[in-house]
């Protein structure tokens, strides 16, 4: 597996697409915090990059990198190598390839102007992100042979995650104003991996007074221990859960 992981990431690295991308983030991660006196603010805006620009050039570059190595996997399947290899090879490389384009082109910057606890949170919730959507990415390629099926499912979810879903939980809350909401909201932010990242994030600068008493309900379990580490459990999750439904079908699929 070691080989073919080498074989994917190199392949990765190469790609010009990649290197822009990592320089982008670079050139608009040391804008933020070189223009911004305050860091909060830089973190802040870094968040909103983060949360819409980072998913969808994952979930579309995997897509495409997965149909563009078909030929390549259909070779590996021919030779004396398990199904479950030549999957999370793929997947592995690369996670590890956008990975490491996140790292050096936000997680470098944010460590180096505030290498606080509120730093490194956002870091560690943009890679967990990235992950994501990697393997909701490799999830929609092996549901279907057909490459413009597949980026359109893998962009359906991304709208859903990022636009749509906070759109009907809003609803939710404003028809539903006139009973307890509190604890409901905070299962409504369980079940979307951006919501999560965002109130960590958002939770470590101080701002939840400007989310009313729901702010308060968030500020209590977010900043507690257990709250990080269930929240970053539930992150991880969305990162595994992927993966095993896509390994499953793949495993079982005709090539």
């Amino acid at each position: 597996m070691q080989k073919t992981i080498k074989y994917v990431v190199y392949d990765i690295i190469r790609n010009r697409f990649v290197m822009g991308y990592t320089l982008l983030l670079l050139l608009l991660s040391v804008s933020f915090f070189w223009f911004e006196a305050d860091p909060n603010k830089g973190l802040l805006s870094l968040l909103n990059i983060i949360l819409m620009v980072i998913p969808l050039v994952s979930v579309i570059f995997s897509t495409i990198h997965f149909y563009n190595s078909y030929e390549f996997i259909e070779l590996l399947s021919a030779q004396p190598m398990s199904r479950r290899t030549i999957y999370f090879s793929q997947f592995l490389g690369l996670c590890f390839s956008l990975g490491m384009a996140f790292l050096i082109g936000v997680g470098l910057p944010t460590l180096i102007f505030d290498g606080s606890m509120r730093g490194l949170t956002l870091v560690s919730g943009g890679l967990l992100i990235t992950l994501t959507f990697v393997a909701i990415a490799f999830l929609a390629s092996v549901i279907t042979k057909d490459k413009a099926k597949a980026i359109g499912v893998a962009l359906a979810v991304w709208f859903y995650l990022c636009i749509l879903y906070d759109g009907m939980v809003l609803m939710v809350l404003v028809n539903m104003a006139d009973y307890p909401m509190e604890k409901a909201s905070l299962v409504f932010s369980a079940l979307n991996p951006m919501d999560l990242a965002r109130i960590l994030v958002l939770m470590q600068l101080d701002v939840s007074a400007l989310m009313g008493i729901t702010g308060a309900v968030f500020q209590n379990f977010f900043s507690s221990t257990w709250g990080v580490f269930i929240s970053f459990v539930l992150l991880l999750l969305w990162v595994i859960t992927p993966v095993f439904f896509g390994y499953r079908i793949f495993s079982k699929k005709d090539l």
